[in-house]
């Protein structure tokens, strides 16, 4: 039997909503990339990375994507026998809401995570280049 659609509305709710103020151990993240058991690596502000666990009322409900962000809370020292250093409270979907929050990072800034100076210029949409052209 699947999950009632409330649960599920209510969890999708609760994403689209920041929070007004943060808790000292609450820290927005940006995702890395999944490591499966609903742990995923994400990167802090400084760049340091870690992993956290994702709660339990978002499994199986809310999709969480690399580069995408979540509001984590991290465990005290020691409080737990798992590999996750925390635990992802809440998923950032409607992004625009949060930037607007005064607690997002500058570290985060739409274009800090979006380029890559390494990067050629795309050729998507483009035509290939024809072999009549003369060098």
């Amino acid at each position: 039997m699947g999950r009632p659609n409330r649960d599920l509305q209510a969890a999708a709710d609760e994403t689209v909503t920041p929070p007004a103020v943060l808790a000292a151990n609450q820290t927005l993240v940006r995702v890395i990339r999944p490591e499966g058991s609903n742990l995923f690596v994400c990167a802090l502000p400084s760049q340091k990375t870690l992993v956290l666990e994702l709660a339990q009322r978002f499994r199986n409900t809310i999709w969480v994507k690399r580069g995408g962000f979540a509001l984590a809370e991290r465990y005290e020292d020691g409080a737990t026998d798992t590999r996750a250093q925390g635990e992802m409270i809440n998923i950032v979907r409607a992004e625009k809401e949060w930037r607007k929050m005064p607690y997002w990072p500058k570290e985060f800034a739409k274009a800090a995570y979006n380029q890559d100076d390494s990067e050629e210029e795309s050729t998507v949409g483009k035509m290939p280049p024809s072999d009549s052209e003369d060098d």
